[in-house]
Formats: structure tokens, C-alpha cells, sequence
């Protein structure tokens, strides 16, 4: 029966989604799911947030008896990070052949793209103000003469103070 042990306990999904996905990106990007979901490990957390392991670029080997050569890891990162993954990766190197248990990475190429879209995070709106609060605003922007800069500097003092709790 699918989602059970042969001793009848249920099987967590994260185990069953790996069974799914190791092969798949092991022969399409050449890396493991234990990779990826280790990373923050690996990296560290300051570089995890900016960072992920895209793939390993195995050399190509024209005969069996070629000598083995190490492997090239992908790391896609967003902007400023390039700079601090480019002065980590030795350390980077060691930390991901520790984890693979033997020297598989040679060298890491750094990508440079976007992780996330931030399209799919809904905006929170301000809260009312209160008569207080808009008196006060009024009150803060009313000496500014130009009548666009004193409405643009009352929209931002309100969203300010409406966000505030």
C-alpha cells in the first residue's frame, strides 16, 4: 500500500518526495535533493538566504581509463551576495565534499538571478488613521508651500503612521 511501511506506520511525505525527486534532478542537474535541502548548513545562514546550489557539472570522460576530475557546482545567487559567496568558496568547496564524502567539487561558477519573485507576496495595507493622527499629520505638512510635495508628504506620513500598531 503506498504511503505505508511494511510495518504499517505511515511514511512522512519529505521521504517520499525525495524517492521522487533524487533521481529526476541527479540526472538533470546532477545534484541531490540532500544537497539542496542542506545547504543552509553548508553555506552558512547569512549566505543561504541569498543563495542555492543549481547544479554539478561533471567534466566529460572520453574513455574509462581517464583519471577522475572534479566537478564544477553552480551556485545562482542575487546581487551583493556574489561577492561574499566568490570570497567563501574554498570554504564552500571543502563544506560541500565533506558532505559528499569524497572530492567531487573542483570549482564553483557563480550565476547571478533572481531566487524568488517577490510578485506572489501580497502588499499589507495601512490601517485607518484616526482624527487625531490626521490632525497631527495636517498639522506636520501644513507650513510646505508647494501644494504636490505637502499632499505626497501627507500619503507618506499617513502610510507610516499606519503601519505602525
Amino acid at each position: 500500500m503506498a504511503g505505508k511501511r511494511p510495518n504499517g506506520y505511515p511514511v512522512p511525505v519529505s521521504d517520499l518526495a525525495s524517492e521522487i525527486l533524487d533521481p529526476v534532478l541527479r540526472k538533470r542537474a546532477g545534484i541531490s535533493v540532500g544537497l539542496v535541502q542542506s545547504w543552509e548548513e553548508i553555506a552558512g545562514p547569512r549566505l543561504a538566504q541569498n543563495t542555492r546550489p543549481e547544479k554539478i557539472q561533471w567534466p566529460r570522460r572520453m574513455h574509462e581509463d581517464d583519471p577522475f576530475e572534479p566537478a564544477v557546482l553552480v551556485i545562482a545567487c542575487e546581487g551583493a551576495a556574489a561577492l561574499h559567496l566568490q570570497h567563501e568558496t574554498g570554504e564552500i568547496i571543502s563544506r560541500v565534499n565533506a558532505f559528499l564524502g569524497f572530492n567531487a567539487i573542483g570549482r564553483i561558477r557563480i550565476v547571478q538571478k533572481p531566487l524568488s519573485s517577490k510578485a506572489g507576496v501580497p502588499k499589507s495595507h495601512p490601517r485607518p488613521l484616526t482624527a487625531g493622527e490626521k490632525a497631527k499629520l495636517s498639522g506636520t505638512v501644513e507650513k510646505i508651500e508647494d501644494a504636490g510635495l505637502r499632499a505626497s508628504l501627507e500619503r507618506l506620513g499617513a502610510t507610516i503612521v499606519g503601519t505602525r500598531k
